[in-house]
């Protein structure tokens, strides 16, 4: 087996024997660029590339999130005007960005009552002109609103999700999202973990039991749900592999009150390459997992991809080509926090193969009043990563870290180092 960056690397090994004698420096990932960007609270980033080249970036804490362009690869960025409220700019919680065919930027936020804590409704914003100008519309105002994703399928249908304790509701929109309509709720119970969308326009829902801002646990109320028909009918599968899953506030005191488990769940990514297989990405206990389905979420073929120092949390996945991954996930908890990059090489013969980044430290601390100074906090479910046109890797990582005066994201970018030497 090979053993390097603290992790023991299971691809590659099948039935417990090694199919391959392991080169003497296996493949690896390097970083080639490092960019702070400053300014305000971005915690959750999200991140996409515009047909341009263009990158954006955006997050979630103020009355309306703010956006971030780069032109130029990550060196700068510079955030844009998203209009004011009078204009129905409204999101200060959880965001999606997507980009169309047509090269629509597509943001999705919620906007959430911090005072009674619960989703208040989901804001739609596009840009038909690279961010230069935003049109907003209203996809929701149902008290308890959640976790809304945003994708687009190569007809340039738009597709959104998000909960509101009765269920994940899915809508679409076949004008840039100028007009919405609902179909068929995704499912009736639980919450709105994931969303994609395949390249013939498929469409995976990963539901879970916790919604509505964590203020309802449907027990069991695990799964995915997939459409081949744009949402009007849905087939529902088990989940790749059963999770265990707690409920987010400890409700056997008064007032309830947050409880973080070791192995925090929110986000169960999913992903499709553009052959149609459908792939998932989760952890448990330490070890990462990979899966891939070939039959639309039907069946499951799943493989170890790592085993960490420490527990595993929070991953994210995204897919291009025929089976070619970028993945990250956070180990660690307190000062050990470290995140973590991975990209990973699927076929039909044989287990995948795995490309690893050092994984490193980000400058993120919990806010004034959400626990004790000082403490690491991970600023939100996931590290969103993206494939670049040079085949290299970008990840985005929040800075939270008020005490210092520092606000803002990270972009860090990575290429692949192919494995050389032999034993």
């Amino acid at each position: 087996m090979t053993r390097r960056l603290g992790w023991l690397v299971l691809a590659g090994i099948h039935g417990g024997c090694q199919t391959a004698k392991p080169p003497s420096e296996p493949a690896r990932l390097v970083a080639v660029d490092s960019v702070g960007h400053l300014d305000q609270l971005v915690r959750e980033p999200m991140v996409v590339r515009h047909r341009s080249g263009a990158l954006f970036v955006s997050g979630y804490w103020d009355p309306i999130p703010p956006v971030y362009r780069s032109t130029d690869d990550g060196a700068t960025w510079r955030r844009l005007d998203l209009g004011a409220a009078t204009d129905g700019a409204a999101g200060n919680s959880d965001i999606d960005l997507a980009v169309g065919p047509d090269g629509t930027v597509y943001l999705i936020t919620l906007v959430f009552d911090r005072a009674n804590y619960r989703g208040i409704g989901i804001r739609v914003a596009a840009s038909r002109d690279t961010g230069a100008t935003w049109s907003w519309t209203s996809l929701s105002e149902t008290p308890g609103d959640d976790r809304p994703w945003i994708e687009v399928a190569p007809d340039g249908t738009v597709h959104a999700i998000w909960n509101d304790g009765q269920g994940v509701s899915h809508a679409l929109s076949a004008d840039g999202g100028r007009t919405w309509t609902e179909t068929e709720r995704a499912n009736s119970l639980g919450g709105s973990s994931h969303l994609a969308v395949g390249p013939a326009g498929e469409v995976a829902v990963r539901y879970v039991p916790m919604s509505a801002s964590g203020n309802r646990f449907d027990a069991g109320v695990e799964g995915l749900a997939v459409s081949d028909d744009r949402g009007t009918s849905w087939r529902r599968y088990p989940p790749p592999a059963p999770l265990a899953w707690y409920p987010l506030f400890d409700t056997t005191v008064t007032p309830p009150v947050p409880r973080m488990p070791e192995q925090p769940r929110w986000v169960e990514p999913l992903a499709w390459d553009s052959t149609g297989a459908l792939f998932a990405f989760w952890a448990v206990d330490s070890t990462v997992w990979l899966g891939r389905s070939l039959d639309k979420g039907g069946t499951w073929q799943s493989w170890p991809i790592a085993v960490a120092p420490a527990t595993a949390y929070y991953p994210y996945l995204v897919a291009r080509g025929n089976g070619e991954l970028a993945a990250s996930w956070i180990t660690g908890k307190g000062a050990a926090m470290r995140a973590n990059l991975a990209r990973i090489a699927v076929t039909d013969s044989g287990p995948p193969s795995v490309a690893l980044a050092e994984p490193f430290d980000f400058e993120s601390y919990t806010l004034p009043g959400f626990g004790p100074d000082g403490t690491r906090d991970a600023a939100g479910e996931y590290l969103p990563v993206l494939f670049l046109a040079d085949g290299s890797i970008g990840i985005v990582t929040p800075i939270q870290h008020v005490a210092a005066s520092r606000m803002g994201f990270m972009w860090r970018r990575y290429r692949l180092e192919p494995a050389t030497g032999g034993p």
